[in-house]
């Protein structure tokens, strides 16, 4: 049966129409969907330094002379998982941060169990944030600490440091973070109150499932965000790096976690509904944020293919914030691509660094 099936590839390589390659590409997408390996992500080396429930504080570890004493903690959203930044050897954020001579951490929420259900943004932000903060400062032996907050994790950064003034934080970076939700785009119609009943969906689900939140970002481009990969993929099959960067990118797609329960009720309602944050009407723990209380250097990053976080909705925060030492930058990315990707590695990653090294010890 194989030679069989050997001839008869040879036979259509040689068809003078060019079938031989449209069956090459078929052939490997087939691979690929079917019977690849998943790609191996989160190489860079790390150790658990603290973990409260589901949540892990990673410190990555180094060989190479650490050039900056200020630290710097890296915090993702409540949902997906947090290897998106550090994914891939060679095209990861966290990689290159650490071989540029930066302390590195991480905080990883973990995945939620339908026990966390009623886990708010009050608990992560008032019960989880100030002690790894804390657990960093004196691992590092610094008296100052830098924090990078990506997506909704930036956003949850940004109410933290409005809170906790009195704690040492030099350096904030917001990377495609949500801050303004006036104009929220189609999410507007998909949340509105009129037709969404976001009670329901958490007293009958408990946990908004992983699918029901990617399917709703898909729907923003339903053509391009369900058809498009595999059409890229049919197209690159025989492409070993555009196939391989597919994979990786699927996998963090497919990999999604539940979001909390009352976490994301409140997400919806004060955020999305009422856009309570950046009006100065959100209470966390019934403390009101103020946005203005943030005084720290800030480089605020927005990514101009967005339709997650749009650079509306990013850069709002520019002209609240009191930080005299405040940069906006709009990478050439989208939401995911400010992270990974050829562009990632050309843009967002220098200009983090750049800037970060600048004001770190």
């Amino acid at each position: 049966m194989t030679s069989i099936v050997k001839e008869w590839e040879k036979l259509l390589q040689s068809h003078p129409l060019g079938i031989g390659d449209a069956y090459q590409k078929y052939k490997r997408t087939l691979e690929v969907l079917t019977t690849d390996a998943d790609p191996e992500v989160g190489q860079t080396p790390k150790e658990v330094i603290w973990t409260k429930n589901k949540t892990k504080l990673y410190r990555y570890i180094s060989k190479r002379p650490q050039k900056y004493k200020t630290p710097l903690l890296m915090i993702y959203a409540l949902i997906n998982k947090s290897y998106i930044l550090d994914i891939k050897k060679g095209n990861s954020f966290i990689e290159y941060l650490v071989n540029e001579g930066f302390d590195v951490y991480l905080l990883d929420w973990g995945t939620p169990g339908l026990e966390d259900s009623h886990l708010k943004l009050d608990d992560y932000i008032i019960e989880y944030m100030p002690r790894a903060v804390g657990k960093v400062l004196r691992t590092s032996k610094a008296d100052e600490i830098s924090i990078l907050g990506y997506c909704m994790g930036g956003t949850m950064t940004a109410i933290f440091a409005s809170i906790y003034t009195h704690l040492p934080i030099r350096n904030l970076i917001f990377m495609t973070s949500p801050f303004d939700f006036a104009d929220t785009g189609l999410y507007a119609n998909f949340v509105d109150e009129r037709y969404f009943n976001v009670d329901k969906a958490v007293d009958v689900l408990g946990n908004i499932p992983p699918e029901m939140i990617d399917f709703g970002n898909k729907m923003l481009k339903p053509i391009t965000n369900f058809y498009g990969p595999y059409k890229s993929l049919l197209e690159n099959s025989t492409n070993d790096s555009f196939v391989t960067n597919w994979k990786y990118m699927q996998k963090w797609v497919g990999d999604g976690i539940p979001f909390p329960g009352e976490a994301y009720r409140q997400w919806i309602k004060d955020f999305y509904q009422q856009n309570k944050l950046i009006n100065g009407q959100l209470e966390i723990r019934g403390r009101r944020v103020d946005l203005r209380q943030i005084n720290a250097n800030v480089l605020n990053i927005s990514a101009e293919r967005d339709h997650i976080a749009m650079p509306h909705q990013v850069e709002a925060l520019m002209n609240v914030i009191s930080s005299k030492d405040k940069q906006y930058e709009v990478m050439p990315t989208g939401h995911v691509s400010v992270c990974f990707g050829p562009k990632a590695k050309k843009k967002t990653y220098p200009t983090v660094k750049k800037w970060l090294a600048s004001r770190s010890k």
